[in-house]
């Protein structure tokens, strides 16, 4: 039941959100928009206000937007195709924009919840290297290998950079003065370069946006370097998951509390949204594509050519989806729970 109802509030959320971003849009640039849904399937309740129907409907598993013209033809001069392209591909890729905002929103939050470390030591780990040489609670590390501290983030990268073979410097400030000491980095269990310091959590409004934003721009980098991987051919299908599998992920994401669950969606809102960008068939990006080509020539692409290449782009998406939920059921052992 716990996984049920995270997977539906995680899947409304990021789903809706997507589709906010195109309803909001589309009607600043002035296309008509016919029906704005929370849910799919039947009708529970729909009220029309203006020109618009907003409805709710039995399955929550996200929503939609239906704007004139957009998947049929039509004279209404405030239809999709009847407003400039740049218009339109504003409208396009509101829905991604607006999966980044969402992650940054809740990964803001987790970032308030659990604390943004700072660059002040909290403690030294028993038997570390740090405290070996006579680092304390409460000293700010100013530098590192005479590189300039700003952050958490400086201190981890010069320590991860570092030849655990040979001295690190370290400045910091203690009682306003500054003092330097030499130590030597070691090995963890997990393969990482440790100097061994727990760092002080700061819990504001401002360090919780920057986290948020730190946040959301590291998993962005994580999809680039997927990207990469699938074009050196180091991805296979084991490596991706499907609906089966994500719903999985968020259940067990679930058990560990609400900060855990929301760390999740933003995760997969910056999915969502990345991938939604690829010039991909049947996605947002190749419309950009179209849309693009369309300025460059001054007139429309055949929209039965482009139908056809999303269709056979949706075709090709289902196909690796069911490739790919089938082996989430494997590896999940769905069936034998």
């Amino acid at each position: 039941m716990l996984t049920a109802v995270a997977a539906i509030f995680v899947f409304l959320m990021v789903i809706l959100f997507h589709e906010f971003g195109h309803f909001v849009i589309a009607k600043a640039v002035g296309i008509k928009v016919n029906e704005f849904s929370i849910g799919m399937g039947p009708k529970v309740f729909q009220k029309e206000k203006g020109e618009t129907k907003y409805s709710i409907r039995a399955l929550p598993i996200g929503g939609y937007v239906s704007m004139e013209g957009e998947d049929e033809n039509s004279n209404d001069p405030r239809s999709f195709s009847k407003v400039p392209a740049i218009s339109r591909i504003a409208v396009v890729v509101a829905g991604a924009t607006m999966n980044f905002i969402l992650a940054i929103i809740v990964l803001s939050i987790v970032s308030f919840n659990v604390g943004m470390p700072t660059t002040t030591i909290l403690e030294t780990i028993e038997g570390s290297p740090a405290e070996s040489v006579g680092l304390k609670n409460g000293d700010k590390i100013i530098n590192i290998n005479d590189v300039q501290i700003k952050d958490w983030d400086s201190i981890i990268n010069e320590i991860n950079n570092s030849d655990p073979n040979e001295d690190m410097n370290v400045a910091i400030l203690r009682d306003g003065e500054t003092f330097n000491y030499t130590l030597k980095p070691q090995i963890s269990n997990d393969d990482r370069v440790i100097i061994g310091i727990v760092p002080v959590s700061e819990k504001s409004f401002l360090a919780a946006i920057k986290g948020g934003l730190q946040k959301t721009g590291s998993m962005l980098l994580l999809m680039f370097d997927f990207i990469k991987m699938l074009f050196r051919g180091k991805v296979s299908t084991k490596d991706l998951s499907g609906p089966v599998g994500v719903i999985y992920t968020i259940g067990e994401a679930a058990k560990y509390g609400f900060t855990n669950l929301l760390y999740l969606m933003g995760f997969i809102s910056v999915n969502l949204g990345f991938f939604n960008l690829l010039p991909l068939p049947a996605l947002d990006g190749s419309r950009v594509v179209f849309l693009s080509l369309e300025i460059i020539r001054g007139k429309a692409i055949d929209p039965e050519k482009e139908g056809f290449i999303h269709f056979v782009g949706f075709v090709l998406l289902i196909l690796l989806m069911l490739t790919v939920t089938y082996s989430d059921i494997i590896r999940f052992n769905i069936f034998r729970r």
